[in-house]
């Protein structure tokens, strides 16, 4: 069972870990993810252009990014959209099976992150950083968000994408997740923003019910519905309508009628 203090969204689970109960989550995480099924780059789908299009990559500025990092971007299709603008890449991965040679024109340089979670970058270094997907696996959050800050240029560009719900209860095993990841509060997010003194370009909500709504549409399509810019324009102003429903950990059907996620793209001043 989740503590009460984790359970309510108050404290986030893993923010507060001596080194060695970092060290114990590294090692459990460093392979799980591919292990679920996305280490065979033959099979495996990127499916979250039009979320990252939507959410993200449109609130941009149209310029050249010369150096980008991706926290935990695996093989980098997530580059796919802005790849014509970006002339170094760099891409932290803990995964030895999700690299990729090239990246269309570019070869990206790799590095493993360290068990800590500091960056081995300097401050300032990165016109983007980005990290989707990422830091709910990770378990000292505060510190690594502090990180992604710390390397980003002032007028560079941040962008992330995480949960905002529990998952369900992380003390036991769940199908098709790893064994440590869990949302991160949005409360949590927004007093690390907060702290860090970032504007905030976009706060978006997404994934309303799309678990739900997904059972339905797989009687007619094998594709999710992510995959498609119109759902994905649909969901934009479903969260917004639901948001105010977010239950960290929910235990009731209504509690479930809500945004899972949320995406910012934060400006470093």
């Amino acid at each position: 069972m989740i503590e009460e203090k984790y359970a309510s969204g108050a404290a986030v689970y893993g923010d507060d870990f001596n080194l060695e109960q970092i060290k114990a989550w590294y090692h459990q995480e460093a392979e799980a993810y591919a292990n679920l099924g996305s280490k065979e780059f033959d099979k495996y789908t990127y499916e979250y252009h039009p979320l990252n299009n939507l959410h993200g990559y449109k609130y941009l500025p149209d310029r050249k990014f010369e150096r980008v990092l991706g926290l935990g971007a695996a093989w980098g299709h997530e580059f796919y959209p802005v790849i014509d603008k970006i002339s170094d890449l760099h891409i932290i991965e803990p995964s030895d099976n999700l690299r990729s040679e090239t990246i269309q024109h570019l070869k990206p340089v790799y590095t493993k992150p360290t068990v800590e979670g500091t960056i081995n970058y300097p401050d300032n270094y990165f016109d983007l950083t980005t990290c989707f997907g990422v830091i709910h696996h990770i378990p000292n959050v505060t510190l690594v968000l502090k990180e992604l800050y710390r390397v980003t240029k002032p007028g560079g560009y941040l962008l992330l994408r995480e949960p905002v719900i529990s998952m369900g209860d992380w003390t036991k095993p769940r199908k098709g997740l790893t064994r440590n990841e869990r949302g991160i509060p949005l409360a949590i997010f927004r007093s690390v923003i907060k702290e860090l003194n970032a504007e905030v370009v976009n706060e978006g909500m997404c994934f309303c019910m799309e678990s739900f709504l997904q059972r339905g549409w797989q009687r007619i399509s094998n594709k999710p519905l992510h995959t498609f810019k119109s759902y994905m324009v649909f969901d934009k102003w479903l969260s917004k309508l639901f948001a105010w429903n977010i239950h960290y950990h929910a235990t009731k059907k209504l509690e479930r009628i809500a945004p899972q996620s949320v995406y910012y793209v934060l400006r470093k001043r």
